[in-house]
C-alpha cells in the first residue's frame, strides 16, 4: 500500500486562524462565538478544495501542539477481532489562536463505505518530554474506540447517497414562528436496544431485520409472531448508540508496538472494540459517532442504513429518534475532556459545565451531528440532571435555558432543514426524598409546549406485578386522564424491567399473574390488560420494549468495570429468580461462560450470587474481605476457593453471559402467537384512533369498580370527533369478576348498538350486554356509532 506525504497549507490555516479570530472579536457574546467555532471544530473535509480542516478546542494546553495523521500501510479488516497493522506516521504544528488551534492538510485520505480513512488526533509534549495524546471530541468515525486516534472520514459523501431523501420532502409537520417546520410526533414507540434487538447485535443487524420484514410485507407474506412484535409502530426509539466507556483494567483497542517517538512509522496492535453496555455510561467524547462495537463493518454508514430501511418501511414509514445523554460523562472522560468542561463529580460520573460557553456549544454541536443522520426525534436522558451553581443563590438550579437551546436546535437531511420531535425524561425534584411524591413530570413541557416528558408510570420504580399496584397508582391514573397528552405512557421500558429484577423476593407479588417469579414477571410487564388500557382508552403516546413484547430477559449491561465491577454484579442477585426458569438455564446457550466455571447448576449459581450480594454489603464492598466471606462458606461454593482476580473475571463472564441471555432472537421461535396478534391489533386500533392521545374531554369517563371486592377493575368511555364511542374494561389486579359490560355505572351509557372491537387473548366474550367473567389481566374494548 502506497505511504503518501501530505503537506501542511500555512496560507489556508493562517485564513481559518484569521476567521476564527474575527469570530471572537466580533460575536455578541462569547457563547455567539463559541457556536460559530462550533461549526468548524473537528476534521471537515472542504468539498471544494479537497482539503482537510482540523480545529481544537484546547484551553488547558498552550502548545507546542501537533496534528497526528496515521496512514494504514496494511490492510485493515474492521470485522478482525484481533491484528495488528503498520502505520506511516506524520506530524504538522498547529496554529493556535487563544484557546484554540487549527490546521489546513492537503492529501489526508477520508473514509467511505468502500474505504479506510486515515487515522488522526491531537498530540504534544510534557515538560519532561513524553508524549500525550488527545482524541476529536466531533469525531464522526471511531473504529477502534475513543482513547484511539478517530478515523476521518466523508460524512458529506455518506449523507448525500442517502437512499429516502424523498421522504424529506413530504414531512409531517407543523411550521414554528421560527420558520422552520417542527416533525410531529408519533403514535406509539417501539423502544430497542440495538445490542440485543437482533441475532449479531448491531445496526447492520438490525437494519437487515427490518429489511426482511418489509420484504415480507411487499410480498404479501404473513410475519411470524416474533416479526410481528417490530411493526404497527410509527417510531422506533434506539437507546443510546453513542461510544460508551471501555475496559477499565484493559486490553486497549489501539495498542502501539515499542517504537520510537519521533518514528515515521509505527506498528499498532489492534482489537476490534467488543464492550457491551446498556448504552447509557458514555465519555461525550465523539458521540457524533456510531458506536464501533454496535458496526457489524467498522463503517457509520449503518446507522444511516438502519434510518434509511425504516424510513422508506412499506406502508407507513416509521420515525427514528435517538436516546441522547449528555446530562453526565463518566469518569473515563475526565483525562480527555478540558478541567473546564468539568463541573465535578456527580451521581453518574462527572457532571459538566453547561454555563461555560464554549462547552455549551460544543454539545450543541454534537447533537447537531448526530441528528443530521436524519432523525425525526430526540429523547434526551436525565433531563432533570443538567444544572448548575448559582453562587448568588447558593443552590444548584436547573438549566433550561440549555434544555430550550436543545429544543430548539435545526438539523438538516436531504437539503431540507427542519426540529426533531422532543422527548425529555425529567423527573425533578428528583433525587429528593419526596420525588416520587412531588414530581409533576410536567416542569418542560410547562416552559416548550411542543416537548413530551416521560410519565408518572414510566419511571423504573414502577413495578405492576406487584399486589396493589394499579389501585396504588390510581391518583397517577387520574393525572394522565387529565393532563397526559404530552407524556410517554407504558410501565415496559429498559428501566422499569431491570429495576423489576431487583425487587426483594419477599415482596408481595401478584400470585393471580403466574405460578412462578419468571411468569409474574414476564406476564407483569406484557400484560394484555395494560396493553388494552394504554392502547385502546387513555391519552399520551405509548411506549413499548422489545424484550418486553418478546418475553425476553433484561438487566442492567455493562461488562468494562474492573473497579467496581464484582459489585455492580452483586446488586443482580435477584435477576436468576426473577428472569431465568430453570428450563431457560438447562439450555447449554445460556450462562455457557459461568458453567465453564462449575456453576453447572441454577441453585449453585443462585447461592453464589446471593452469597456475594451479601458479602459486598457486609464488607462495604472491601474485595479481600468478600473473597474470605466467600471462601469460608461450607459446603464450598463452585469455583472455591476465589481470588480477587478470579471474582473479577466472574463479574465479567456475569455480564458477557446476560449481554447474550438478553438477545431477543434468542426466544423468536417462542413467541406466542394469539399474544402476538392481540398486541399488534391493540397498536393498530390506536393509529386508527389518534384522538385518543388527547386529554380526556368532560364527556368522557374512567373509574374503578367500588367495591372492590378483591379486585382492581377499571373501566371508561372515550368519544371520538366523528361520534364513534369507546368502552372499556379490564381487570387490572386480583380475583375473577362478573360484570356485564353495558351494565358498568357510566352516566348516560347507551344500552345497544355496542360491538367487541378487542379482547385479550383467550377472553371468549358474547354480547356486550352478558355477564362477562375477568380474570387478571384480562379486558376487552367495545365500540359503537350512533
Amino acid at each position: 500500500m502506497p505511504s503518501p506525504t501530505y503537506q501542511f497549507d500555512q496560507s489556508a490555516t493562517a485564513v481559518l486562524q484569521s476567521w476564527a479570530q474575527s469570530v471572537r472579536d466580533t460575536a455578541v457574546s462569547p457563547f455567539a462565538a463559541a457556536q460559530q467555532l462550533a461549526r468548524r471544530l473537528g476534521a471537515q473535509v472542504d468539498p471544494d478544495t479537497g482539503q482537510t480542516h482540523f480545529g481544537f478546542w484546547l484551553p488547558h494546553l498552550a502548545g507546542p501542539l501537533f496534528l497526528e495523521l496515521l496512514t494504514p500501510l496494511d490492510a485493515l479488516d474492521l470485522a478482525a477481532p484481533v491484528q495488528s497493522c503498520r502505520f506511516r506516521r506524520q506530524r504538522f504544528p498547529l496554529t493556535i489562536t487563544a484557546d484554540f488551534a487549527w490546521a489546513v492538510v492537503s492529501g489526508p485520505r477520508a473514509g467511505t463505505r468502500r474505504q479506510i480513512g486515515d487515522f488522526y488526533w491531537l498530540t504534544y509534549q510534557d515538560d519532561e518530554g513524553h508524549w500525550h495524546t488527545l482524541p476529536d471530541p466531533l469525531a464522526r468515525s471511531v473504529p477502534f474506540g475513543v482513547f484511539a486516534p478517530a478515523e476521518l472520514y466523508d460524512w458529506r459523501q455518506m449523507l448525500a447517497q442517502r437512499a429516502d431523501a424523498g421522504y424529506f420532502q413530504q414531512l409531517d409537520a407543523e411550521m414554528t414562528p421560527a420558520g422552520l417546520p417542527r416533525l410531529a410526533g408519533p403514535t406509539n414507540i417501539l423502544q430497542l436496544h440495538v445490542g440485543t434487538a437482533s441475532a449479531d447485535g448491531t445496526l447492520a443487524g438490525l437494519a437487515d431485520h427490518y429489511r426482511s420484514i418489509a420484504a415480507k410485507l411487499a410480498a404479501g407474506q404473513p410475519l411470524t409472531p416474533a416479526e410481528q412484535h417490530y411493526v404497527g409502530y410509527d417510531a422506533v426509539q434506539l437507546m443510546p448508540i453513542e461510544p460508551t466507556i471501555e475496559y477499565e483494567a484493559g486490553p486497549a483497542f489501539w495498542q502501539p508496538i515499542e517504537a520510537a517517538a519521533d518514528a515515521h512509522e509505527i506498528s499498532v496492535a489492534l482489537r476490534r472494540p467488543d464492550m457491551t453496555n446498556w448504552g447509557y455510561d458514555v465519555i461525550t467524547i465523539a458521540s457524533p459517532a456510531p458506536n464501533p462495537a454496535l458496526l457489524a463493518s467498522g463503517r457509520p454508514d449503518e446507522l444511516l442504513d438502519l434510518i434509511t430501511t425504516l424510513h422508506t418501511f412499506p406502508g407507513k414509514p416509521i420515525q427514528v429518534i435517538f436516546d441522547v445523554v449528555y446530562g453526565h460523562a463518566d469518569n473515563q472522560a475526565l483525562p480527555l475532556l478540558p478541567p473546564q468542561a468539568i463541573a465535578g463529580p456527580g451521581m453518574y460520573g462527572q457532571n459538566l459545565s453547561y454555563r461555560q460557553p464554549m462547552l455549551r456549544a460544543l454539545l450543541l454541536e454534537m447533537q447537531r451531528r448526530k441528528s443530521d443522520y436524519g432523525v425525526d426525534g430526540l429523547r434526551v436522558d436525565g433531563a432533570q440532571d443538567f444544572k448548575y451553581w448559582d453562587a448568588a443563590a447558593q443552590e444548584l438550579k436547573h438549566d433550561d435555558a440549555y434544555l430550550q437551546l436543545m429544543n430548539d436546535l435545526p438539523q438538516e437531511a436531504a437539503g431540507v432543514r427542519y426540529l426533531p420531535w422532543m422527548i425529555f425524561e425529567d423527573g425533578r425534584p428528583w433525587p429528593r426524598d419526596d420525588w416520587e411524591l412531588a414530581s409533576s413530570y410536567r416542569e418542560i413541557t410547562k416552559q416548550l409546549p411542543n416537548v413530551v416528558q416521560w410519565g408518572p408510570l414510566t419511571f423504573a420504580h414502577n413495578t405492576p406485578f406487584l399486589f396493589t399496584f394499579w389501585i396504588g397508582k390510581w391518583w397517577r391514573i387520574q393525572e394522565i386522564a387529565r393532563v397526559g397528552s404530552h407524556w410517554i405512557t407504558g410501565c415496559a421500558n429498559h428501566d422499569t424491567l431491570r429495576r423489576g429484577t431487583q425487587v426483594p423476593l419477599d415482596a408481595r407479588v401478584n400470585t393471580y399473574l403466574g405460578a412462578t417469579l419468571p411468569e409474574i414477571y414476564r406476564n407483569g410487564y406484557d400484560n394484555p390488560a395494560a396493553k388494552l388500557f394504554d392502547y385502546a382508552l387513555m391519552p399520551g403516546i405509548p411506549m413499548d420494549f422489545i424484550n418486553a413484547s418478546m418475553r425476553a430477559p433484561w438487566s442492567f449491561i455493562r461488562n468494562t468495570d474492573d473497579r467496581w465491577g464484582v459489585k455492580v454484579v452483586s446488586e443482580e442477585s435477584r435477576f436468576l429468580d426473577w428472569a431465568v426458569p430453570a428450563p431457560l438455564f438447562a439450555r447449554a446457550d445460556v450462562f455457557a461462560r459461568l458453567k465453564g466455571r462449575g456453576f453447572a447448576e441454577r441453585r449453585e449459581l443462585r447461592r453464589f450470587m446471593l452469597a456475594l450480594d451479601l458479602a459486598v454489603r457486609m464488607t462495604g464492598y472491601h474485595l479481600l474481605g468478600v473473597v474470605r466471606q466467600l471462601n469460608a462458606l461450607d459446603p464450598a461454593l463452585p469455583g472455591a476457593p476465589f481470588s480477587v482476580p478470579a471474582l473479577k473475571e466472574i463479574a465479567r463472564d456475569w455480564m458477557d453471559d446476560v449481554h447474550d441471555l438478553c438477545n431477543v432472537a434468542r426466544y423468536a421461535a417462542d413467541a406466542d402467537p394469539a399474544r402476538a396478534a392481540f398486541n399488534l391489533a391493540v397498536r393498530e386500533f390506536r393509529r386508527q384512533r389518534p384522538f385518543l392521545r388527547q386529554n380526556f374531554a368532560p364527556t368522557d369517563h374512567l373509574a374503578y369498580l367500588q367495591p372492590m371486592d378483591g379486585s382492581v377493575l377499571f373501566y371508561g368511555r372515550r368519544t371520538a370527533p366523528n361520534g364513534e364511542q369507546l368502552l372499556f374494561v379490564a381487570n387490572m389486579e386480583g380475583a375473577p369478576r362478573t360484570v356485564a359490560p353495558t351494565a358498568l355505572p357510566i352516566p348516560d351509557l347507551p344500552a345497544a348498538g355496542w360491538r367487541l372491537a378487542l379482547a385479550t387473548p383467550g377472553l371468549d366474550v358474547a354480547a356486550p350486554a352478558d355477564p362477562l367473567t375477568l380474570h387478571d389481566s384480562q379486558g376487552a374494548v367495545f365500540t359503537r356509532r350512533d
